[in-house]
């Protein structure tokens, strides 16, 4: 690693100060570069790869089995979410490392995920399945909290969406790219795991060998088991518009990923599709090119005309439009259109609701903490979906209810965003 640098100024406050220079194209760069490595590391398990040894493991004569004990791991998964985001975030907003403050926690945090990964390429049982997958995605958080936590550290405001943009277009990418690496060039369970873990620690260097900046020993808060408790509750009486930006992203999320968690089973199990697979590949691609287009080009333009919430209403109100298609119209073809309309919401949101969760942030001391507790509101529904929407398929009695529950929550996320005071 290269020797570190005060990147904001030499004065006692100046690691705490908002920053003010632009980030240049190679900082950009090696972020998204770090970026794509993460989301094929954690999409492509969730996509493919730990369903299919699921499937693998229980041989199960109903899907909805299968989805069940999917969703049970996952939200174990969640649960350890909740715990290593704000925590990770808090402890990286005291560390005195001659690294910086985020770099050996995004350092730690890749590998322990990679390794993690490896580890659960090799299981065979539930336990170990549920048990891997668990620290895997803890891994994930421990080094995402940190390298989020570098957009409030480094980039200004005028340049927040679109360097947020280049958080959530590799989203998009990995799940392609990750999807074609372990169904064509890498096609065993440990292979595909392998891949995935050596690119993400790959693609994780070039941002590692940036400067981060120093905290020094004088600057830390206190580090207490007591203090870093009750740090980690932002009341929304005193902090609203944290509150209100926090509610809105994870009604979002959870409309979302209703939309898409399920929807190979409603492609087999609703349309009775022949090509369900291949189909869902066509439809993630579509998805895919708007999510992208979406994350860079709104994400600018949000910049530009130093708007925030009225960009993040209408993605939000496109997801819930989206859902709606797909559950009173179930065709393959309405499915396209609503595949290409949720990418364009989710790829606004993505780097618009990220530019304005740096901008309602409490304590500027305190980034890392306070965007873990943001990214909680992504990363659980990610992990409770898939359970909770197989119990709305059951009880609703088809996928017309989960679709529904998804518009509802993005509607929600949309109203609830227009709460906010402080930014426009």
């Amino acid at each position: 690693m290269s020797a570190p640098n005060l990147l904001a100024g030499s004065g006692s406050g100046s690691v705490f100060a908002e920053p003010n220079r632009r980030v240049p194209g190679r900082w950009i760069a090696v972020f998204a570069t770090a970026w794509l490595g993460i989301w094929m590391a954690q999409l492509t398990p969730v996509q493919l790869l730990l369903p299919a040894q699921i499937d693998r493991r229980l041989q199960p004569e109903n899907w909805v089995d299968s989805v069940v004990a999917f969703g049970v791991i996952s939200g174990i998964a969640g649960l350890c979410a909740i715990v290593a985001y704000p925590l990770t975030g808090a402890l990286s907003d005291r560390t005195t490392s001659r690294f910086g403050r985020r770099r050996p926690w995004i350092a730690g945090g890749a590998v322990l995920f990679a390794a993690a990964l490896l580890l659960l390429g090799a299981q065979t049982t539930m336990l170990g399945i549920g048990f891997f997958w668990a620290l895997a995605l803890t891994g994930f958080c421990v080094m995402t909290a940190a390298l989020t936590a570098t957009i409030s550290d480094q980039v200004p405001v005028d340049q927040r969406g679109y360097v947020s943009g280049w958080l959530s277009a590799p989203q998009a990418v990995g799940i392609i790219v990750g999807l074609l690496l372990v169904t064509m060039l890498f096609t065993g369970q440990f292979a595909g795991y392998l891949v995935v873990a050596v690119l993400l620690l790959v693609l994780a260097v070039p941002f590692l060998l940036l400067p981060d900046a120093v905290l020094q020993p004088h600057q830390r808060a206190p580090v207490t088991v007591l203090g870093l408790l009750s740090s980690l509750w932002i009341s929304p009486r005193e902090h609203p518009d944290f509150g209100w930006t926090l509610l809105s992203r994870v009604l979002v999320s959870f409309g979302n990923a209703f939309g898409t968690t399920l929807l190979l089973y409603f492609l087999m199990f609703g349309l009775n599709d022949e090509n369900a697979e291949d189909d869902l590949i066509l439809l993630t691609l579509v998805y895919m090119v708007f999510v992208i287009l979406a994350s860079i080009f709104l994400g600018r333009w949000s910049d530009a005309l130093g708007i925030r919430k009225g960009f993040v209403f209408v993605a939000a109100g496109l997801q819930g439009f989206a859902a709606l298609l797909l559950a009173f119209i179930p065709d393959l073809g309405v499915a396209m259109v609503a595949a290409g309309i949720l990418g364009l919401g989710y790829g606004c949101f993505l780097s618009v609701d990220q530019a304005l969760a740096t901008q309602v942030l409490p304590d500027p001391a305190a980034r890392g903490k306070d965007l873990g507790i943001m990214n909680i509101a992504t990363a659980v529904p990610q992990a409770l979906a898939p359970l909770l929407g197989a119990f709305t398929v059951a009880v609703g009695g088809g996928f017309q209810a989960l679709f529904v529950l998804a518009g509802l929550c993005a509607f929600g996320g949309a109203l609830a965003v227009t709460r906010v005071k402080a930014v426009r």
